[in-house]
């Protein structure tokens, strides 16, 4: 029995004359994504994909597991294929549905029926598929309401699908629709939860790591390879760059008043991202910050990082509490990597008393005592770069 697996595209529908070219980003990531596992072929009709494998040894099972994290699905689902004939498509529903019915104890029929040249009709062949199922299954019931197994049988123009249950897609839109943007990767809970956030709404993901050995790890950094993996998953290929960032924070600790240790440094690793950004095609950065979540993100100590660059900067949890994203986290599997005990740099050198209210001229008069642009030019002359791609 061939079988193939169901695509349905949920935001993408509402793009007008836009639509293809979403649709067309979507199946180059799905690609991709499905590369690894032998050759597909992709046809598009009517808001849905269909994904059909090309040799008989393609794992579905994973194939399915990977489609379900791409951005720009609705739902999705594996289906039976069948020649257009009412016999053949009950034979195939009973032979489809024989080792999984057990599972179930109410059921529907729909029908969906775009070949409009098809001899029957949509409640005719619902009527079918029922009275075939109820025969050979007399422990089944239908339910039209709340059912627990919906099978659905498409007519399209070459071939009929038969389907079960419709599993829910990661939604937004396709990853590279919305730009690029340069996601600081700090190894904490937030910054993987904003990199998945603006993925989702189409924004190709580059990252840049700020290291401090040694008073951060190889583990710390290790982590954040982790991390970015786990990312990929969703956003698909992830460049990071990692910057050196020790001299530097090292400078402001010798150099710069305690109580603006932190915003100093949040200043410098903007300008050095925005850099870094710039140099790759990235038009945005993006942080993990949350409105008032620690003494560097309250509205006035925002602002003074703000004004250290020129780039957009996007901060998709600033109105979360700490539970939504610990719950986000554990959605995309990288809260237990987060809190895995390796320090990144800006634990380093935390000032015990932070300025909570900073005004800016006060913060670029703290940051003027000391000449940085040296040293951020040596850090982003010796930066390291890896590519990551987790499947």
């Amino acid at each position: 029995m061939k079988e193939i697996i169901l695509i349905k595209n949920g935001e993408l529908a509402l793009k007008g004359l836009n639509r293809s070219t979403f649709e067309d980003k979507m199946i180059k990531n799905i690609r991709r994504r499905l590369s690894d596992l032998g050759k597909v072929t992709f046809f598009k009709s009517q808001s849905t994909i269909t994904v059909y494998p090309e040799s008989e040894d393609f794992d579905l099972d994973e194939a399915e597991i990977r489609i379900g994290r791409v951005f720009g699905i609705a739902g999705y689902s594996r289906a039976a294929v069948a020649e257009k004939d009412m016999a053949e498509i009950e034979k195939v529903t009973l032979d489809y549905f024989s080792d999984k019915i057990f599972a179930y104890k109410t059921f529907k029929v729909e029908a969906k029926r775009s070949d409009k040249k098809f001899p029957l009709k949509s409640p005719e062949i619902c009527r079918e598929i029922g009275a075939a199922m109820l025969s050979a299954h007399p422990f089944l019931k239908v339910d039209v309401h709340n059912p627990d197994l919906v099978i659905t049988v498409e007519i399209r123009d070459r071939e009929a699908y038969i389907r079960g249950n419709q599993k829910k897609g990661a939604g937004g839109i396709p990853v590279g629709t919305s730009g690029r943007g340069a996601v600081l990767m700090s190894g904490g809970i937030d910054s993987p939860v904003a990199a998945f956030m603006m993925a989702r709404r189409g924004l190709e993901i580059m990252g840049v790591h700020f290291a401090a050995p040694p008073y951060t790890s190889e583990m710390a950094e290790n982590k954040v390879k982790m991390l970015t993996e786990k990312v990929s998953k969703y956003a698909g290929r992830i460049e990071l760059y990692i910057v050196p960032f020790t001299e530097i924070q090292l400078a402001i600790r010798d150099n710069c008043p305690e109580e603006y240790f932190t915003i100093i440094m949040r200043r410098l690793m903007m300008k050095i991202a925005e850099r870094v950004a710039l140099m790759h095609g990235a038009k945005a950065l993006v942080t993990g910050e949350s409105l008032g979540q620690v003494a560097s993100q309250t509205l006035m100590a925002l602002a003074c990082t703000d004004c250290a660059c020129e780039m957009p900067i996007l901060r998709p949890l600033v109105g979360m509490d700490k539970n939504d994203i610990v719950e986000l986290a554990r959605k995309t599997d990288t809260f237990e990597t987060s809190i895995l005990p390796y320090e990144d740099c800006c634990t380093v050198f935390t000032p015990k008393h932070p300025n909570t209210r900073p005004k800016k001229e006060d913060v670029l008069a703290a940051e003027a005592q000391f000449d940085f642009s040296p040293m951020i030019e040596k850090a982003i002359q010796n930066i390291r770069f890896e590519i990551i791609e987790g499947r």
